[in-house]
C-alpha cells in the first residue's frame, strides 16, 4: 500500500477535544488477568480489536495513538462483547473512546444544571477496512504472539488489528486522562523495548 491508497488525509483536518476522563477496568495487571481468567471461564476466548487509523503529517504516513495517564501507548479499540462483529464492535469502541458525546440535560434530576453525557447517534464515519494482522494470548499472561504456539490447544485471547480510513475531516474527543499522538510509521520500526512488538510490526503490515 502506498500512501495514496491508504487515503490518508492530512492531520490539519482534524479537530481535537476533551471529553469526560475513561478510567482503566483494571488498577494493575495482576487484576486484568484475573478478570481475563474469569471471563474465560464463562464465555471462553475473549475477542478484541483495535484500529490503525493513519492521518498525513509533513507528507508522511502517522498513528493515531492513545498514551494513557502520560505512561503505556495503546491503539484505540477494546474488548468484545461474545454477541458483537468485529466491524460493528469497533466502531462501537471508537464511538466510546473517541466519539463526541453530546451534553443534554437530565430530565430527572432535581438540579437543572446537572447533565447526562449521550453518544451522537448515527457517528458511523469510521470506516473499517482490512484485518491486518492477528494475534493470540496464549496463557493467562501479558505476552501475546502472531500465532498459536503447538502445545496450546486454545488460546485466552484473540486480538486483531483492523486498517480504520478516516474522513477527510473529523472531530476527535479525547478523554482527559489520555493523550491522543499521531505518532510518524518509522518511531516504531525496531522499536519493540518502547513500543511493544504489536506496534514494532505496524511498519511491516503497512508496507505490503
Amino acid at each position: 500500500m502506498t500512501l495514496e491508497a491508504l487515503e490518508a488525509y492530512p492531520l490539519g483536518g482534524y479537530t481535537f477535544i476533551e471529553r469526560e476522563a475513561q478510567p482503566e477496568e483494571d488498577n494493575s495487571v495482576t487484576a486484568r488477568i484475573k478478570r481475563l481468567e474469569q471471563q474465560f471461564g464463562e464465555t471462553g476466548v475473549r475477542r478484541s480489536v483495535e484500529a490503525i487509523m493513519i492521518v498525513n503529517n509533513h507528507g508522511f504516513p502517522h498513528v493515531l495513538v492513545l498514551q494513557v495517564a502520560n505512561a503505556f501507548y495503546k491503539l484505540p479499540g477494546g474488548y468484545l462483547d461474545p454477541a458483537e462483529s468485529d466491524a460493528d464492535g469497533l466502531i462501537t469502541r471508537l464511538n466510546e473512546q473517541l466519539g463526541v458525546p453530546l451534553v443534554q440535560r437530565d430530565p430527572k434530576a432535581s438540579n437543572a444544571s446537572s447533565q447526562l453525557w449521550v453518544e451522537l447517534p448515527g457517528d458511523r464515519d469510521w470506516k473499517v477496512k482490512e484485518c491486518l494482522s492477528v494475534w493470540y494470548r496464549p496463557n493467562f499472561d501479558t505476552f501475546f504472539y502472531p500465532y498459536v504456539p503447538a502445545h496450546i490447544s486454545k488460546a485466552k485471547e484473540c486480538k486483531k488489528m483492523y486498517l480504520v480510513r478516516l474522513p477527510p475531516s473529523k472531530t476527535f474527543a479525547v478523554p482527559v486522562n489520555m493523550k491522543l499522538h499521531a505518532i510518524p510509521v518509522f518511531e516504531f520500526y525496531d522499536n519493540a523495548a518502547r513500543y511493544g512488538p504489536q506496534f514494532a510490526g505496524i511498519p511491516y503490515l503497512l508496507s505490503k
